[in-house]
């Protein structure tokens, strides 16, 4: 069962290789080139020794010819070594490059409950750590171990020349080394998968630690989390601990293994010297073959262990590069915002129902608030509307017509959308608001600030609209918000969503807030945009056209906010508890 995984993993990850085979090739043909150098400098280190041997009678002038031979010999090995480590290197990188960008891809069009189902951090780590374990095992301990099978071939024939008993008994007990590294290797692979999924953890663990910082110090939790980690930073060093252990005694086992090999030879070599069928050069040749033959072995064996690691990362990020992306078929009309739901019913878990058999009716220009207790089933309502999922039952239709059939991002372009942890890239301040609409013109950038009542503050920055902000550059929680109101007045969308917008900002930047959300919603000069407003504030609310208040995932209450008020309600319940005094 583990060698058909690996097997699939390994077929899998060719195909990653397969575009950068003119490197993988040439990557062989050096090696295979510096392999067969290699072959004939024990001949010629032999030859040399023959020409030594006896002291009144060195033939100086033809061991001359011998070291010159060996240095052109080592020359063209270091260089077809070096051509063959360039060329391995760049079929690599090559490959993870294509490996993590289709690993990023998948990640970005994968369905929402992919994304929110997966621990973040991992999949960080299966894009970045494990990507490069990749370039370090496969492709390159696939060259190293071509250029080992091609040196311990030509080494037995070139044995086999010499005297062959003595090539049949290293070729004997050579192998010895690797059933060793395979029976090793075999028993190790657990641990390094079992690694290579601790360090994912890790990844993630200290990803919520940094994310989270604030909250933790606030509440105490620094001994807590350090206790967290430090559990996932053990579990880690047991399994990393067990696959280096297991690993690091294959060199030791198959050298022990190499040296009574060679110690065989070399006694095998003296008896045949002093019957007089071989010379003190065949002898050191074949010595040298000898310790040639089992090199190729060791280095075999010691590629294994990065092989094992590789194809567990590998496979971890094959995994999240083949995840089916969320379909995006259907018609892509300009939507104008009249929407109906139609006994909608929609769960995140079959076992526990959430919204069930929900009937709205929006025309167009109309401003929607949502209000409710938490886990009530608002923002499962937007996700819906922005088809971030599909209702298991029912219909939402735009404009008459079913979502099913519109395409993905045809619907989301009809939508601006903010959320209420708003996000700004690093890049100018004029690329965050352009980031809708890239090819937007400065005055249009700046007349979206404007609209957006955020161009004072842009003005200020030192290099204005040119300033490189980010996430974490003192940027307030407001002024992040109306830089993304402001990303909406440029792309001008028939529909807004204002997702608690306002629930992490003082009372005065809500007001901003709320004034640039009703100005994009009414605009002095032209048509009323539908919109909605998810919001615990309920002061934001007031003025909408209609109020749902949703419990359990169903509408208990709609109408406007001096219709809930008399009816003394639920909305009446919620705006007296906030505003009693």
């Amino acid at each position: 069962m583990k060698n058909s995984r690996e097997k699939s993993t390994i077929l899998r990850l060719m195909k990653y290789v397969k575009p950068h085979a003119f490197f993988v090739v040439a990557a062989f043909v050096c090696a295979v080139i510096a392999a067969a150098a290699q072959l004939f400098a024990p001949v010629v280190i032999g030859e040399a020794v023959n020409c030594a041997v006896g002291v009144k009678n060195v033939d100086f002038k033809t061991m001359t010819i011998y070291v010159i031979i060996l240095a052109g010999i080592i020359a063209a090995v270091l260089v077809f070594q070096w051509l063959m480590n360039v060329c391995a290197q760049r079929a690599a990188y090559l490959t993870v490059r294509d490996a993590r960008r289709d690993g990023f891809s998948a990640m970005t069009d994968a369905p929402l409950k992919y994304v929110d189902g997966a621990a973040h951090g991992d999949l960080s780590a299966r894009i970045s750590v494990d990507a490069d374990q990749i370039a370090d095992g496969v492709v390159q301990g696939s060259t190293q171990i071509f250029t080992g099978v091609v040196t311990i071939i030509g080494t037995l024939v070139l044995m086999i020349r010499i005297n062959g008993w003595i090539a049949l008994a290293v070729a004997v007990l050579t192998p010895l080394s690797l059933l060793v590294s395979y029976l090793i290797a075999r028993g190790s692979h657990k641990y390094f998968a079992e690694q290579t999924k601790n360090r994912g953890e890790i990844f993630q663990c200290g990803d919520e630690a940094i994310k989270n910082h604030a909250l933790i110090t606030a509440y105490g939790y620094a001994n807590k989390a350090e206790e967290d980690f430090g559990k996932t930073n053990a579990a880690l060093n047991v399994s990393g601990f067990k696959a280096t252990f297991y690993s690091s005694l294959v060199n030791p086992s198959t050298r022990l293994i190499n040296s009574f090999v060679y110690a065989v030879a070399a006694i095998m070599g003296a008896l045949f010297a002093i019957d007089g069928k071989m010379t003190i050069g065949d002898i050191t040749t074949l010595l040298l073959f000898a310790n040639q033959f089992a090199r190729p072995l060791n280095e075999i064996t010691s590629v294994i262990t990065e092989f094992q690691t590789a194809l567990a990362a590998a496979k971890r990020i094959l995994d999240l590069a083949e995840v089916p992306p969320q379909d995006d078929n259907g018609k892509d009309v300009a939507l104008v915002g009249n929407i109906k739901l139609s006994d909608m019913s929609f769960s995140y878990d079959p076992e526990k129902p959430l919204i069930q058999n929900l009937d709205l009716d929006v025309p167009k220009g109309t401003m929607v608030a949502i209000v409710g207790r938490t886990g009530c089933g608002k923002t499962t309502l937007i996700n819906l509307l922005m088809r971030f999922y599909d209702p298991d039952g029912g219909t939402v239709s735009f404009d008459g017509e079913d979502a099913k059939n519109l395409s993905r991002s045809c619907v989301r372009r009809a939508f601006g959308m903010v959320l209420q942890d708003s996000w700004i890239f690093k890049g100018t301040v004029r690329e965050n608001i352009a980031y809708g609409k890239p090819d937007a013109t400065d005055e249009e950038v700046i007349a979206a600030a404007k609209a957006a009542d955020i161009d004072g503050f842009i003005s200020r920055l030192p290099k204005g609209y040119d300033t490189v902000i980010d996430d974490g550059d003192g940027i307030s929680q407001g002024q992040k918000q109306l830089i993304n109101i402001a990303r909406i007045f440029l792309t001008d969308p028939p529909m807004m969503i204002l997702d608690e917008a306002t629930s992490n900002i003082d009372t005065r930047t809500e007001l901003r807030v709320q004034a640039a959300f009703d100005r994009l919603l009414r605009p002095e000069n032209g048509e009323k945009k539908t919109g909605f407003v998810v919001a615990h504030r309920l002061s934001t609310v007031v003025n909408a056209d209609v109020i749902l208040v949703m419990d359990s995932g169903k509408i208990i209450e709609r109408g406007t906010h001096s219709e809930l008020l008399k009816k003394n309600g639920a909305y009446a319940e919620l705006y007296n508890a906030q505003f009693a005094h």
